[in-house]
């Protein structure tokens, strides 16, 4: 079970990284957790340069989620809506068709009491016009910065309902796996 990690924020102190960071510790064999090593380093979205010489960068993210069997996305919510970065890599994953019946788990953490509300409600509509299967079970962590220290959650009952996303996650991917082999 191979679950792809990004993360929508590109600050080194973030608090959506110390989520998907904390998701890569509490992921246990037979699944992994492979973190994304940032999405800084794609282009801006350009539709030209995507029909005339696809940048290897952006083929790599696509091979990556096209390879995973699920995908964890934790988003910062910036004006109501999710990062630039996080949209621009959508973009990119629109022609490719990677993401499209792939089960994805939302996650937020905020120092707001929202806690990323309005961004993850903005996520899952983009998903679901890209034809993903956004999972019903998201995790929200408002006050984050009262549940996460020195780059990882550290919040008990958050650290179970981070691992009670991934098994859900976890699980959806499984149910999209036994459907493709009944279908074959």
């Amino acid at each position: 079970m191979k679950i792809l990690g990004l993360c929508g924020s590109l600050r080194s102190g973030s608090l959506n990284a110390a989520v998907l960071r904390s998701a890569a510790e509490l992921t246990l064999p037979p699944r992994e957790l492979a973190v994304d090593p940032g999405l800084d380093r794609l282009p801006f979205f350009d539709a030209d340069v995507e029909q005339t010489a696809l940048p290897a960068v952006v083929a790599g993210l696509r091979a990556a989620v096209g390879a995973a069997d699920a995908l964890l996305i934790v988003t910062p919510e910036y004006a109501h809506g999710t990062s630039g970065v996080l949209k621009n890599a959508l973009e990119w994953l629109v022609g490719g068709g990677e993401i499209a019946g792939k089960p994805v788990a939302l996650a937020s953490a905020s120092p707001a009491i929202t806690g990323g509300d309005r961004a993850r409600a903005w996520l899952a509509e983009t998903l679901a016009a890209m034809d993903a299967r956004v999972i019903p079970r998201e995790l929200r962590i408002p006050q984050a910065t009262l549940r996460i220290t020195d780059g990882r959650v550290t919040d008990e009952p958050t650290r179970a309902a981070l691992a009670g996303l991934l098994d859900a996650l976890a699980h959806a991917a499984e149910a999209r796996e036994d459907r493709g082999s009944l279908a074959s």
